[in-house]
C-alpha cells in the first residue's frame, strides 16, 4: 500500500513537485533519500520511518499535511483529485480522506464496486464500468468538482456535439437528431446499422429518440431552470452518463 499511496502523492501530472516533497518530508522529519523519482523517493522515505517508528504515524501525518484544505483553495479540483485517488486506496484497510484533509475511519471494501461505493469516488466507477472517452472529455472538471448539475448538462452537449462533428450540421437539440439518427427517405444521415428490414429500422429510431429525450430530459431543464430548482445526485449522474456513453459507443461504429 505504501507504493501505491507513494505514486498517487507523487504523481507526474497530479502529484507534488520535488522542492514540495522535500520541504513536506523536512517537516515530517522523515528520512529523504534524495531527488530520485518521486514516488520512489516517497516510498523510501515513508518505509524507513516507518521502519524507525515500528507505527505508521507519521505517514498518517505526512498525509495529512499534503491534503490540508489551505492548499488547495486556488485550485479546489486538485484536493477533489487527489481525495478520491488517496481514498480509493485506504478504503481497503478501512480509512478515508474527509472533507477537512483528516485520515478518519470508515467502512472497509474488499471488492472494486464497494471501494467506489466507500471511497464516494464517482470517477473509479466510472472508470470500472469502461465510460466512453468522450463522455468523460465533456464533464471530467465538473465531476472532479462534485458538480453532478452541471457534469449531467455538460455531459448531455457531447452527443449534440459529436453529431454535428460528424455530418456538419449547424441546428441543436431535436431537430438536430431529426436530420442526423432520425430515418428519412434514404435512410438515417447516421446509420448505426445496414437499416435493413424492420430489426434495424426499429434499431435506427429508437437509439433517435433515445437521444431526443436525454437532451430533453437532462440538457434541457438544467440549461433553464436554476441549479437550486433542480438537484442532480451522484447516483443519477452515474445512470445518465452510463446511458449517454452507449450512445457514444454505436456512434463509434455509425457510417455517415
Amino acid at each position: 500500500m505504501l507504493e501505491q499511496l507513494a505514486r498517487v502523492i507523487g504523481d507526474t501530472s497530479d502529484g507534488l513537485t520535488g522542492s514540495q516533497i522535500e520541504s513536506l518530508l523536512d517537516s515530517c522529519r522523515m528520512p529523504d533519500p534524495g531527488p530520485i523519482t518521486k514516488w520512489r523517493r516517497l516510498v523510501g522515505a515513508f518505509q524507513d520511518r516507518q521502519a524507525t517508528d515500528g507505527s505508521p504515524k507519521r505517514l498518517v501525518t505526512f498525509i495529512t499535511k499534503v491534503m490540508e484544505p489551505v492548499r488547495y483553495r486556488n485550485d479546489p479540483g486538485a484536493f477533489t483529485t487527489r481525495q478520491d485517488a488517496l481514498n480509493e486506496i485506504l478504503v481497503h484497510v478501512g480509512l478515508r480522506i474527509n472533507d477537512a484533509g483528516q485520515i478518519a475511519r470508515g467502512p472497509k471494501a474488499s471488492t472494486l464496486s464497494e471501494a467506489a461505493q466507500h471511497a464516494n469516488s464517482l470517477r473509479l466507477e466510472l472508470r470500472r464500468r469502461g465510460t466512453h472517452p468522450e463522455v468523460l472529455r465533456y464533464c471530467t472538471q465538473e465531476v472532479l468538482e462534485r458538480n453532478w448539475f452541471h457534469a449531467a448538462l455538460e455531459a448531455t452537449k457531447s452527443i449534440s456535439d459529436r453529431l454535428r462533428a460528424m455530418t456538419g450540421a449547424t441546428s441543436d437539440g431535436a431537430a438536430l437528431i431529426d436530420t442526423t439518427l432520425a430515418l428519412g427517405s434514404s435512410g438515417a444521415r447516421v446509420a448505426i446499422n445496414a437499416g435493413v428490414g424492420p430489426t434495424d429500422r426499429s434499431e435506427q429510431t429508437g437509439l433517435a429518440n433515445l437521444c431526443k429525450g436525454l437532451v430533453g430530459m437532462f440538457r434541457n431543464p438544467t440549461a433553464h431552470d436554476p441549479r437550486i430548482a433542480r438537484t442532480v445526485t451522484g447516483d443519477e449522474l452515474l445512470e445518465i452518463l452510463t446511458t449517454i456513453s452507449m450512445v457514444h459507443r454505436r456512434l463509434d461504429h455509425a457510417s455517415f
